[in-house]
């Protein structure tokens, strides 16, 4: 059953409560038998992923060090000589473009690498808040739903609001979010590869201050044009727009000088593009500011470090989590007993922190193996240690 109740607050709310049978055991041993096969694969995905990101760690380290030991570094970015045709060079300089970019249904014009239009539409948002509990041998759900207006970039759909009557979004924008990038961005006369130019995305917010309302229907208020009668008090359906700018490309008497960054990239003609290691690995960096060759590496270093890491936490999350989900059914075969059952879940953890420990040191040496031997081999010992100090904290049995 259902059972609905608004409140007075100002925030739309209303509470809607439904209600069904306590799981029987073998409906909990089916949704267990799920779950199982969900952690099965979860399991197997996690010694995937371990085992590459070793690789590709180790991979992209030595194409980094391969990458220091060979840049050439550019005394002069105007002018292109041909001896360093094919090798991997190092440069820094203001960036420069052909043109400017500009947005006409605005009358707003800039000159840099890309300029971003940002559309948000006042639209109703809805939250949920769910408890569960359990009365008269039922499992209930209490869910309060709120709703607020709010501005967002995307289109939010109404129709799956729990109560659409009262919260009616618009179903599309009547002006759209898009982002212009130059077609020719350089750094003195070597033009840049798109791979290149995508890694400018420092984007800032535009001031709109020194332009004049474009249309009748828009009003300026702040850096957003707004779409709306009384940009105060927007209604449902008004649309606000801004602007962003990422890699300025000309000096600008109010943003500044042109943005310089430092590129290390394979040259080929007057064109930098990537540059292909003995490794396996693609060198293609971009970096804001003006940095030594050493300063770009030690950077890349330490970017590998981190996604190293953050890998293989989430490795070692994924194979806990599919630990616990194939062990699961152990918890549902004593849930009916209380005390049991929250000592079978503590143990159940334990041991699914311990074995996920143990096979991801393993899993991680595996991946060692044919670049450092040696450390491989440590790994593996240390890949013992979690089950010892499990088997440890374990009472021995008693003398017979």
């Amino acid at each position: 059953f259902q059972q609905f109740s608004d409140t007075g607050s100002s925030r739309k709310e209303h509470v809607k409560i439904t209600s069904e049978p306590k799981p029987g055991f073998l409906e909990r041993l089916s949704e267990t038998s799920a779950g199982m096969l969900i952690g099965l694969v979860t399991f197997l995905l996690a010694f995937y992923l371990l085992f590459t990101n070793e690789g590709r760690a180790l991979r992209t380290a030595k194409s980094l060090d391969e990458g220091l030991s060979l840049v050439v570094p550019l005394d002069n970015i105007h002018s292109i000589s041909q001896q360093n045709e094919g090798r991997l060079v190092h440069l820094s300089g203001a960036l420069s473009t052909s043109k400017p970019l500009f947005d006409p249904s605005y009358g707003l014009s800039i000159q840099a690498v890309k300029l971003k239009r940002k559309v948000e539409m006042y639209q109703w948002v809805e939250y949920e808040d769910s408890k569960e509990y359990e009365e008269n041998g039922e499992i209930k759900k209490e869910t309060k739903y709120s709703y607020d207006t709010e501005w967002k970039s995307e289109v939010v759909s109404s129709r799956n609001f729990d109560r659409e009557i009262g919260h009616k979004n618009p179903s599309a924008m009547a002006v759209e979010s898009f982002t212009a990038v130059s077609p020719n961005v350089q750094v003195g006369s070597f033009v840049l590869s798109k791979g290149l130019v995508d890694k400018i995305d420092d984007f800032k917010q535009l001031s709109l201050s020194h332009l004049e309302d474009p249309h009748a229907d828009v009003t300026r208020g702040g850096d957003y044009f707004y779409h709306s009668d009384n940009p105060r008090r927007p209604e449902v359906g008004d649309l606000r727009v801004s602007f962003f700018y990422a890699g300025l490309s000309g000096d600008d008497p109010r943003l500044g000088s042109a943005d310089k960054v430092t590129v290390i990239a394979r040259q080929r003609g007057d064109q930098l593009i990537p540059y292909h290691t003995k490794s396996g690995d693609v060198l293609e960096i971009l970096y804001p500011g003006d940095l030594s060759a050493e300063e770009v590496f030690q950077k890349e270093h330490e970017s590998n470090t981190m996604k190293t890491w953050a890998l293989r936490a989430s490795g070692w999350f994924s194979m806990f989590v599919g630990i616990s989900l194939m062990t699961r059914i152990f918890y549902t075969l004593v849930d009916w007993f209380p005390v049991v059952r929250e000592l079978v879940n503590v143990g159940l953890k334990a041991f699914a922190v311990c074995v996920a420990s143990s096979l991801s040191l393993l899993t991680i040496s595996a991946g060692w193996l044919f670049y450092r031997p040696l450390w491989a081999l440590l790994l593996a010992l240390l890949s013992v240690v979690p089950i010892l100090v499990a088997r440890s904290r374990v009472p021995p049995k008693k003398q017979q």
